[in-house]
């Protein structure tokens, strides 16, 4: 009974070590194959019973590549992750200010058991995961990620608490630390942070949280979420609160040099309306949230964006550089 239960074990065995241990670069003879199983599982097998195993294989779909020569050779063609893809994961992983730094480390080891030993191999030669990266301490963030998805799914509130930094760099709770209670409609990744967008009751808005400045597991309450408000535009919002970070929304047109029309589409898209203004620059018509960030965002292009209407943005913006500059007037 015993030899008749390896048996049946033995195929997904042959799968293990071909997923495990090859790959275009690295394949495996017969022989090599029948000592892996045995060494590694105490499982005997035969070459031609190998050869069946890698024939049903691949009828079930794996792509066991087979070199034919003295001795058949064998490794795993296509796979669910190409090498590049597996790359892009781990820098995705790795450069995220949401992930934590434990976290990271066993996301990316976790990566590295999607493809063969030698493949994993090459991308760690090729991963060097910066000690000084920015990176969140909050190892809750994945509880509170799960408990968030759990309440839209449900169609819930939620009740959480929230903090902040004060000066001496300490966490302190916001809302003078009574929980927020929120109907969550989305999770959205914007500038390396994952944020909660839902509807605030008390605000009477759609509104965004930062994730990992959610301070524990929110509570899911037993009140149902309340429905998206009319006119309510997940992608329109995002634009709006990510792109400019808050502030009434405003139809704003700008002059901007022509070197720049790469980061305009950057940030507002393709589709936004660029026209000719002269031979240096041209005329960019778009909306944004009329805010302090906004007319960061301006300066940080040194006179080289211009704002040419409304002029209450203009006026606002002028007051603003003023105020900068007076910080540096003479006493």
């Amino acid at each position: 009974m015993e030899e008749k239960t390896r048996a049946k074990e033995r195929i997904l065995y042959v799968m293990k070590i071909l997923l495990q241990n090859t790959d275009e670069d690295h394949p495996l003879s017969t022989n090599e194959i029948l000592a892996k199983l045995f060494q590694d599982y105490g499982i005997t097998a035969h070459r031609t019973t190998l050869a069946k195993d890698v024939e049903a294989l691949k009828a079930f779909g794996l792509d066991v590549v087979t070199l034919h020569s003295t001795q058949s050779k064998f490794f795993i063609g296509e796979r669910v992750f190409e090498l590049p893809e597996l790359k892009l994961l781990i820098d995705a992983v790795e450069s995220s200010k949401f992930i934590t730094s434990r976290k990271t480390r066993s996301l990316i080891s976790k990566i590295y058991r999607l493809t063969s030993v030698g493949q994993a191999e090459l991308l760690r030669q090729n991963v060097s995961i910066a000690e000084d990266r920015i990176k969140p301490d909050n190892e809750q963030i994945y509880y509170i990620v799960d408990a968030i998805n759990e309440a839209i799914h449900q169609n819930r509130q939620i009740s959480f608490l929230y903090y902040e930094y004060n000066a001496d760099k300490k966490k302190v709770l916001k809302n003078n630390g009574e929980p927020y209670v929120l109907s969550p409609y989305h999770l959205v990744w914007s500038g390396d942070y994952y944020y909660l967008i839902g509807y605030s009751e008390r605000r009477g808005k759609v509104v965004t949280f930062r994730v990992d400045r959610i301070a524990k597991v929110p509570e899911l309450t037993k009140k149902t979420a309340l429905p998206k408000p009319p006119g309510y535009d997940l992608t329109e919002f995002i634009k709006e609160v990510f792109q400019m970070y808050g502030g009434e929304s405003t139809a704003v047109e700008l002059q901007c040099k022509n070197e720049l029309m790469k980061v305009m589409i950057d940030r507002f898209g393709e589709s936004v309306t660029t026209l000719p203004c002269d031979k240096d620059s041209f005329r960019l018509i778009a909306e944004v949230a009329a805010s302090p960030t906004f007319f960061g965002w301006v300066f940080s292009f040194g006179g080289d964006v211009k704002i040419l209407s409304p002029k209450i943005l203009i006026d606002q913006y002028k007051e603003k550089v003023r105020q900068a500059a007076s910080q540096f007037e003479a006493e």
